[in-house]
């Protein structure tokens, strides 16, 4: 059983491990818990897993009287995750991240089914924080989170990512995207829901790389609540490209892709190092504890990405890195082995190593009680 969810940073991760189980034991039943709000009620069903739902919230970033109602969410939460425990009585829990993940893998740990999380930032959350005294394996893709949990039950694997996603062809790639593979290409995407400020920062760039026109195309994945402007933009831009509210061939955008821009979560700077793709990161300034700054800080220092915070960004300025990367084939190329140095491709097969052993040790102590 694979919990947690409610953005694609979290979701990913689980589904890369989902596809590692199945992969080495083709018998093995996979399930999913998540919310029906999270992007995981769309996403898990395309992908065939079966999914249960729990009535959870988050409580950071929230205002008083949501945060009243998500602590009341907390104890339904509970009682909803031991219906689930009861019915499905999974071999193993595992945790990936997000308030979705946290009820189902306390009640878990309290009913001794083997259990382990998966903390994807340099500075982990609150719900990993909570469950990391009570889980019996924590897998971290930094070492700077290790300290925040029990050194005794803490592995550095590094942040699983889906194996499908190196395995993307560019010139199919292009014509899935209706793109023109002789063109340098831009892919850019704030996140599983977009970015407000990023979609507007890249409409005003637009403005200023009018005569790249012919040299260079853009895939960009918008979110549905923007998708319409940003199209109409491009199309007045006269810019070439494709525009989408959400892309789910993520393999294809980035073998399309000389240049992302994105947000910098752990699971999109997990994907991009391990692809070696040359990266101008956004990060999300309102994340907790500022982890996808510390992460995207991480790359820039090893020189595997430019770094722009939301607050300093403007068209101008990210036109002009567009426009550098463009005319710069071998920054991008010492840009890439940067950034391939940083990859963890087999982070998933470490996690699923750590889960498999850690079930055979509790049905070797359960025989001998």
């Amino acid at each position: 059983m694979i919990a947690g969810g409610g953005t694609g940073g979290h979701l990913f991760p689980g589904l890369a491990l989902a596809e590692e189980f199945r992969k080495r034991e083709g018998k093995a039943e996979l399930m999913f818990v998540g919310t029906e709000q999270g992007i995981e009620a769309k996403i898990i069903p395309r992908e065939g897993y079966p999914i249960q739902f729990l009535r959870a919230e988050g409580i950071v970033g929230k205002s008083l009287v949501k945060k009243i109602t998500a602590i009341v969410k907390i104890v339904v939460s509970l009682l909803d995750a031991r219906g689930i425990l009861l019915t499905v009585k999974p071999d193993i829990v595992i945790g990936v991240g997000g308030y979705a993940s946290g009820a189902i893998v306390l009640m878990a740990s309290l009913r001794s089914i083997p259990t382990l999380i998966h903390e994807q930032n340099s500075v982990p959350g609150t719900t990993n924080r909570i469950l990391g005294r009570f889980v019996d394996r924590v897998c971290v893709t930094y070492q700077e989170s290790m300290t925040a949990f029990p050194r005794e039950k803490t592995f550095l694997t590094g942040n699983p990512i889906r194996m499908k996603i190196l395995k993307g062809d560019r010139e199919s790639a292009c014509r899935l995207f209706s793109l023109d593979k002789s063109l340098f290409t831009v892919f850019i995407f704030g996140g599983s829901s977009g970015a407000g400020s990023i979609n507007r920062t890249m409409v005003d760039a637009l403005n200023h790389l009018g005569n790249l026109r012919d040299s260079i195309q853009f895939l960009h994945q918008t979110g549905d609540k923007d998708f319409q402007g940003i199209r109409d933009a491009y199309r007045k831009a006269g810019m070439k490209g494709t525009v989408a509210p959400f892309i789910y061939q993520m393999a294809e955008a980035y073998a399309a892709a000389d240049v992302v821009i994105s947000r910098a979560g752990a699971t999109t700077l997990a994907e991009l190092t391990a692809l070696g793709k040359p990266a101008i990161l956004i990060p999300y300034p309102h994340a907790a504890g500022r982890h996808q700054e510390f992460n995207a800080m991480k790359l820039r220092e090893m020189g595997a990405a430019q770094v722009v915070l939301d607050h300093e960004m403007s068209g101008e300025l990210i036109a002009g890195q567009i426009r550098e990367m463009y005319g710069d084939a071998q920054g991008r190329k010492e840009m890439q082995k940067a950034s391939r140095g940083l990859g963890t491709p087999d982070a998933c097969s470490k996690i699923v190593d750590i889960a498999v052993s850690l079930m055979k040790n509790t049905v070797v102590k359960r025989k001998r009680t």
